[in-house]
């Protein structure tokens, strides 16, 4: 009892900076030491996990922990040095399997030089390194001297101590024993909170992740939202016009003589531009960001392309009475660029310009600056605040003080794009109340792939207007195959079919309808056309198809089919072709350019 209460009163009594062989060797008993020295170990561990846990709720770094190891252990272990080893960076060591020593304890770092020399201090310090055989051999020696700093799957480094000169007498295997067991499980706490800590830390990471992708999900999200209310009615608005004036034109009978018709057909065939244009927008948008869109690279002449921008933008300018102004260097004469491409960026720029600005002018002026040249577009207009200008170029976006159903804030978006494939870029410099200069800068000399066998994209700004179409004919009596004016036309679409059979009769062809593969066989059984435009998409039988089975017939190899078809993306042009197909023609048809097509390939008959 006596003995017991002894014990209680010198446990109580010892600080935990007090050493393991401070508490071991306190009495005469061999059972009481290890006794004693049980317990203080066990205060000892309790000690570092609560300031481990401390640190873990403090969000402390990896190396801090290691650090803490090492000073409890310091303070445990009095009479040795304690190290922490970590592995070095593999650009750094001389082989592999080498560690650095990267903490010591903090009490042995403030020793005095002749106490660190009397404890062999200069055989552990920081930056010293070793190899991992020689940690090894330090684990396996009696008085351990290297610990595994390691879990079931990961070594972290090793924990290394070097004792002071001891006593000649035999050290008691019980503090051995105690010594070994007070180190592996400090180790293990130490090493537990580590991953613990490493695991917290990536899912604190990744919420983070998850957090600023569902930001951007929800910002992605809300901008295609904008962007599909402010299409819809981009797309609304103009069909309305469209719908609207033809059912007054069918409702009131269309006179040619009539001004007030002619205004209608001039809205429609605006309006029908506008459509245009919006869907090249986005079919251009989604070819870039699929990587499929091939500038064709020509030598422009520079005066040429900028009067060509200015006067699409005319009309416009002349409503708000607005004058356009030029200035071109003396010295710029051409570039090599894209020319449709070109045109597209400084209409874009252009129309902005002018929607942002009711008084003063807007104009276009182009120098060369080094290896570019330079197409700025100024204007007196409302000007950009910063805050806007850092949302200017991203998809879907348009400024604040947008006129509504102006616009799907694709044209900037779209012109930075096409500067960027060109080699060059775009900046913008503004003032509120003073107005805005964009600035596209294209390299004299364009670095880019072409591809001779991709068509260029066609962006319509202004087709030609036709005359209204009259009634369908008929089908005209089989022609002579050797007459070079016959036409087989293959459309399931009735209006299409109207529109190019009207056309094409005003020039002189005579046009066989066919809206579907049955009719077409029937219609070559008859007579043999000089060429034949084939739908792509028709009912049963695609227009691929039959123009391989046409190829694969002796009797009608040698008639040119041109395609006609509303796909637009890139490789489309080459599908017809490996089909057998002569030429490509995309919808909206261009009634110009079909006219010169088909006059190209029948006149060859």
């Amino acid at each position: 009892m006596t003995t017991q209460l002894h014990l209680h009163q010198t446990i109580r009594g010892n600080a935990i900076s007090a050493s393991l062989r401070q508490v071991f060797t306190q009495s005469d008993s061999c059972a009481t030491n290890q006794l004693a020295a049980e317990l203080w170990i066990e205060r000892f561990l309790n000690h570092l996990n609560a300031r481990l846990q401390d640190s873990l709720n403090s969000e402390p770094t990896e190396a801090k922990l290691w650090q803490m190891l090492a000073d409890e252990l310091g303070h445990a272990l009095s009479g040795e040095i304690v190290a922490i080893a970590l592995p070095m960076e593999a650009d750094q060591a001389d082989q592999a399997d080498q560690f650095e020593i990267q903490h010591l304890a903090g009490s042995m770092v403030q020793l005095s030089p002749s106490i660190c020399i009397a404890r062999h201090a200069i055989e552990l310090e920081l930056g010293r390194t070793f190899e991992l055989a020689a940690l090894q051999n330090l684990r396996q020696l009696e008085w351990q001297n290297a610990w595994e700093l390691c879990d079931r799957k990961t070594t972290y480094g090793w924990l290394v101590t070097v004792s002071s000169p001891i006593s000649s007498t035999a050290i008691d295997p019980i503090l051995i024993q105690l010594r070994d067991q007070c180190v592996s499980r400090a180790i293990s706490q130490t090493v537990q909170v580590i991953r613990h800590g490493k695991k917290t830390e990536a899912l604190i990471e990744q919420c983070q992740a998850l957090k600023a992708q569902n930001q951007e999900l929800s910002q992605i999200s809300k901008l295609k939202s904008e962007f599909l209310a402010n299409t819809s009615h981009e797309i609304r608005t103009p069909l309305s016009s469209i719908l609207g004036f033809t059912h007054l034109l069918r409702e009131q009978g269309y006179n040619p003589s009539n001004l007030r018709h002619q205004e209608y057909l001039k809205i429609i065939l605006s309006s029908g531009q506008h459509l245009l244009a919006l869907i090249n927008d986005i079919l251009d948008l989604s070819k870039i960001e699929a990587n499929q869109l091939t500038l064709q690279q020509e030598t422009i002449d520079v005066i040429e392309v900028c009067k060509l921008a200015l006067k699409l933008v005319q009309e416009k300018a002349n409503d708000k009475g607005l004058p356009l102004k030029l200035v071109v260097a003396p010295e710029i004469t051409t570039i090599a660029a894209d020319p449709l491409r070109l045109k597209q960026m400084l209409f874009n720029l252009l129309s902005n310009a002018l929607k942002f600005t009711e008084r003063g002018s807007v104009g276009l002026e182009v120098k060369a600056i080094d290896d570019f040249m330079h197409f700025i577009v100024w204007d007196t207009g409302t000007g950009i605040s910063p805050e806007q200008q850092q949302l200017l170029f991203r998809p879907y976006t348009q400024l604040k003080n947008a006129t509504p159903g102006e616009g799907t804030g694709l044209g900037l978006t779209l012109t930075q794009k096409l500067a960027e494939l060109h080699g060059g870029w775009v900046r913008l410099d503004s003032e509120l109340g003073v107005g805005s200069r964009f600035t596209i800068a294209l390299p004299l000399t364009m670095p880019i792939n072409t591809d001779p066998t991709s068509p260029p994209n066609q962006l319509c700004l202004s087709p030609t207007p036709h005359l209204p179409t009259p009634p369908l004919p008929h089908s005209p009596t089989p022609l002579n195959p050797t007459r070079s004016n016959h036409i087989l036309l293959v459309e399931d679409n009735a209006h299409n079919a109207r529109l190019i059979i009207t056309y094409l009769c005003k020039l002189g062809y005579e046009v066989t309808w066919s809206k579907d593969s049955k009719e077409m066989w029937q219609s070559l059984k008859q007579s043999i056309p000089a060429v034949i435009l084939m739908d792509i998409h028709l009912p049963e039988v695609n227009g691929l198809t039959l123009t391989q089975q046409l190829r694969s017939r002796k009797r009608y190899r040698s008639i040119p089919v041109i395609v006609q078809t509303a796909m637009a993306m890139k490789g489309d042009r080459e599908k017809c072709l490996e089909a057998g197909a002569v030429d490509y023609v995309s919808k909206p048809i261009d009634l110009n350019a079909l006219a010169q097509t088909v006059a190209r390939y029948s006149q060859k008959r």
